[in-house]
């Protein structure tokens, strides 16, 4: 058996978790069953009216927090979405794929209240970017909202905007803004350190560059940037054990990936890759691999769209520690990835045919709790899947 050791919950270590009080199993009518390697579950429903959610976080005292893309911050209390969305948030531009997008509180919440948000921000002209905001959650109104980050970047979609917090430092990912990869590939933005089209960022928890990220220092590169070359990352995990950082990103048609980001690495994007143009299938890269360009580590072909990606660390499904879990979109799926090491040994499919798993979060109870977002806009739920107890089944490799 593999066991890899949990990550806890430091920002709930002194509150009582009063989510499974307030949610217990009992309460809430499962709505199916699942079936795993090593656990089965049922899926129930936690919240449902919710419009576009794309993210989720969930608070000492048992709040949930949920993002609408259209721009509100909703609260989930005791199973019940109430009905006022949070004050304080900022305007965002909430066209195409753009809105508001992430929420992760601080690791030190209980403390000091402070709750990061990512989001399109509005230019002007129809134009907007990638940007993120802290603010004091108190009284469920946000206050003394500052930016910290806003990528210098444009584009009309491919936000990226997962945030990630490790060893002090916040992570945050910017997609490539459908920039077309055409002509010269090597002349992408997103093979250009100049700007923040398809990066990974690393800064201070108040926005400040650290004096040992990659680029500091060199001439044409823009300082926040931790690792380039991608596509757009809307997935992003920290590693319970090790702390290094997963993402998943989109392809085009075809050629999601699964990578481990090193820093200052280039993961190749467009002039690498798995994936076709929409539509014709024409080829879009010189090849799939070239010195100087990180491969991934998993690749679906075809798409899932992938989206939400964490690691699992609690107890209520032991046999999964260290396993990574990520949503689909166009897949409608949730996966969950067999690790070893840095290899991906199985996927299973947990839950499908669902609509699209935006998010997936981990909750203090163990559970596993899905946003599900419907593209037309149609009111969707927060689901989770809880464990059925069976006999365990030890993971032998």
């Amino acid at each position: 058996m593999i066991r890899v050791p949990p990550m806890r919950f430091s920002l709930l270590a002194s509150t009582a978790f009063a989510l499974v009080g307030c949610l217990a199993a009992d309460d809430v009518p499962a709505q199916e069953f699942g079936h795993s390697a090593y656990h089965d579950f049922r899926v129930v429903t936690v919240a449902e009216g919710l419009v576009n959610p794309w993210a989720i976080a969930v608070l000492p005292g048992g709040d949930m927090l949920v993002t609408e893309r259209p721009g509100r911050l909703r609260i989930v209390r005791c199973g019940d979405l109430l009905s006022d969305p949070v004050e304080g948030v900022p305007e965002v531009f909430a066209q195409g794929q753009g809105g508001l997008l992430d929420v992760v509180p601080h690791p030190d919440f209980a403390s000091n209240r402070l709750l990061y948000l990512s989001y399109s921000k509005p230019l002007g002209d129809e134009q907007s970017t990638t940007a993120v905001v802290r603010g004091r959650f108190d009284n469920d109104r946000l206050t003394d909202v500052e930016e910290i980050f806003e990528a210098d970047s444009r584009g009309r979609g491919h936000y990226g905007s997962r945030l990630a917090f490790h060893d002090g430092y916040l992570f945050i990912t910017v997609g490539d803004r459908q920039a077309s990869p055409s002509g010269d590939l090597e002349a992408h933005p997103a093979q250009d350190l100049s700007n923040h089209h398809g990066v990974v960022i690393r800064l201070h928890d108040d926005g400040r560059v650290p004096d040992d990220n990659p680029f500091v220092g060199q001439e044409g590169a823009l300082s926040e940037i931790y690792s380039y070359g991608h596509r757009n990352p809307q997935g992003m995990a920290i590693h319970p054990g090790t702390g290094a950082v997963w993402i998943t990103e989109h392809g085009p048609q075809g050629g999601d990936e699964l990578n481990l980001i090193k820093p200052g690495a280039n993961y190749g994007w467009p002039v690498i890759g798995f994936g076709v143009n929409y539509g014709s299938g024409a080829a879009i890269h010189e090849g799939t691999r070239r010195d100087g360009m990180e491969q991934p580590t998993r690749v679906w072909v075809p798409s899932i769209a992938t989206s939400g990606l964490t690691f699992y660390t609690g107890d209520a499904f032991p046999n999964w520690d260290g396993f990574l879990l990520s949503g689909g979109l166009n897949g409608t799926r949730l996966v969950l990835l067999h690790m070893d090491g840095e290899s991906v040994t199985r996927e299973e499919t947990l839950v499908g045919d669902r609509g699209r798993i935006r998010d997936v979060r981990v909750g203090p109870d163990g559970f596993i709790y899905l946003a599900v977002d419907e593209r037309r806009g149609a009111p969707t739920p927060v689901i989770r899947l809880e464990p059925i107890v069976r006999q365990e089944v030890t993971r032998d490799h």
